[in-house]
């Protein structure tokens, strides 16, 4: 059983925040539920996702490197895939932060990019094989 059951986030705009994640979760193979004031994309053995509406006006965007939410990884199994979610992400309105490229920083087969939403959500896309 995983340990992260699921993860929510309270965004500015929640039908634009919608239209954002939808297309890369949906790329991710999650399904979308609507639920009462908010949405969640669930996928077998995945930790849920859940997007909130903000309850304070004028509490964001969030602002990268403050306290809060620093980014989310979603590990995929090839490069190709970072280049595809990435477009995915840009053509539905994410900001790219970092185009797709080798981290070998953190290993000699990191290769990721880093986009951020409308609300200063950032995610990451990455692909990272074991060591052979």
């Amino acid at each position: 059983m995983p340990v992260f059951d699921h993860l929510g986030a309270s965004v500015l705009d929640l039908p634009r925040a919608i239209a954002q994640f939808d297309p890369i979760l949906t790329a991710l193979g999650f399904e979308k539920t609507e639920i009462d004031g908010s949405v969640s994309w669930y996928r077998d053995g995945e930790p849920e996702f859940i997007l909130f509406p903000v309850r304070e006006d004028e509490t964001g965007p969030h602002v990268h490197g403050r306290v809060g939410w620093q980014h989310l990884a979603f590990a995929v199994g090839t490069p190709d895939e970072v280049d595809r979610l990435h477009a995915i992400a840009e053509a539905a309105g994410w900001t790219t932060v970092r185009a797709p490229k080798p981290y070998p920083r953190f290993t000699e087969r990191y290769y990721a990019a880093f986009v951020e939403d409308d609300s200063g959500i950032r995610i990451e896309f990455m692909f990272n094989p074991p060591s052979a």
